[in-house]
């Protein structure tokens, strides 16, 4: 069975309290990502929230907060964690019953990867695939062992 360990992204961009949301929304747009996770500014392996592009638009932006605005006003701070040694399943039943597509993997308190919705989904479609493969080449020598039989 495969862990959260064998999908989650390690190479994580973070932000702290002490950064702006003009910040944060620069690394998102520079790393092509909608989630940051927010760490404490002396350890930043201690999480303390999340920020999602949609909270720099619903709770920054379209409040009519500048650029310029601390990102403790716009976080995320209900946290839904997983361990990296969760099976996949149980980080997608936390997404589904969440209702999030991201989640910071947590090991003994620290922060460790990120696993996100679409790491599940391609390791699944990678496994179906290696199922329909097998199925494929099973049934192929199957059928080949037959026609030998009948010839």
């Amino acid at each position: 069975m495969a862990t959260v360990k064998n999908l989650m992204t390690t190479d994580i961009k973070t932000v702290t309290l002490q950064d702006n949301i003009y910040e944060a929304a620069v690394i998102m747009a520079e790393h092509d990502v909608g989630f940051i996770p927010v760490v404490d500014v002396n350890d930043r392996t201690q999480l303390i929230g999340v920020l999602t592009d949609r909270d720099l638009v619903v709770r920054g932006y379209a409040q009519k907060h500048s650029g310029s605005t601390s990102i403790e006003q716009v976080i995320s701070d209900f946290l839904v964690t997983v361990s990296p040694n969760d099976s996949i399943d149980e980080a997608a039943d936390l997404m589904a019953h969440n209702q999030v597509r991201r989640l910071p993997v947590v090991d003994n308190g620290k922060l460790v990867g990120v696993i996100a919705l679409g790491d599940i989904a391609v390791a699944r479609s990678e496994q179906s695939s290696d199922t329909e493969h097998a199925i494929h080449d099973i049934s192929m020598k199957k059928q080949s062992a037959e026609q030998q039989r009948l010839m």
